[in-house]
């Protein structure tokens, strides 16, 4: 899920102790990392099971569906909502980069970088499908978001994870270099209730209505 950095008077500090959150909704707790520089040492070894191709003029109905299969158990729908017009506009945009990782000639992950904001990078989306999680292929697409990421003028990459993904993805991203900065809660529609993601998945998040 997408996160603004932002803190403002229509997106307040949460008060001490505990908030109630209205049935149907769903309250996530966000991580924010960053890294000011590369990491030094040389990535791990090629993988030649593997490669990367930039989707160089995105066809939204092929990108949802990666979205999904990637993204649906950790109830990813930002891109899901969005209009047509909106999604094709920004992926359109010349600064936002995706990738399509695919093994054996199939689709299987994915990374989204934005580099709009001057000096740096956000790692908007990065994940692997759900047969490739364990077979070392997540660490192969960071080491691709490294390359990519730190090839161009940036001083920073960053990112967010929150409690509604993979349970080890934020160990992943502190060893891969990033630094923890920021707490943050989200609160929005279950997806599962308004019906844009199906009501069987994410069975690890209660609905509550």
């Amino acid at each position: 899920m997408e996160t603004n950095e932002t803190v403002s008077a229509s997106n307040p500090v949460l008060p001490i102790g505990y908030s109630l959150v209205p049935k149907g909704k769903l309250a996530n707790a966000v991580t924010c990392l960053e890294m000011r520089e590369r990491p030094a040492g040389a990535p791990s070894g090629e993988r030649p099971d593997l490669s990367l191709e930039r989707m160089s003029v995105p066809d939204i109905a092929t990108y949802r569906q990666l979205f999904r299969a990637i993204g649906e158990e950790w109830m990813w729908v930002s891109r899901l909502v969005m209009s047509d017009e909106e999604l094709t506009a920004t992926l359109g945009d010349p600064k936002i980069e995706v990738h399509v990782l695919f093994s054996g000639g199939k689709p299987s992950g994915m990374l989204e970088l934005d580099f709009r904001q001057a000096g740096e990078c956000e790692l908007v989306f990065f994940g692997v499908t759900n047969d490739m999680i364990g077979t070392g292929a997540g660490r192969h697409l960071m080491n691709q978001v490294l390359s990519i990421a730190w090839a161009h003028p940036i001083e920073r990459l960053w990112l967010h994870t929150c409690h509604f993904d993979h349970p080890n993805a934020l160990t992943f991203y502190r060893r891969s270099g990033f630094t923890p900065y920021a707490f943050m809660v989200e609160v929005a529609d279950d997806p599962r209730v308004t019906g844009v993601l199906p009501r069987n998945v994410a069975p690890h998040i209660p609905i509550i209505e």
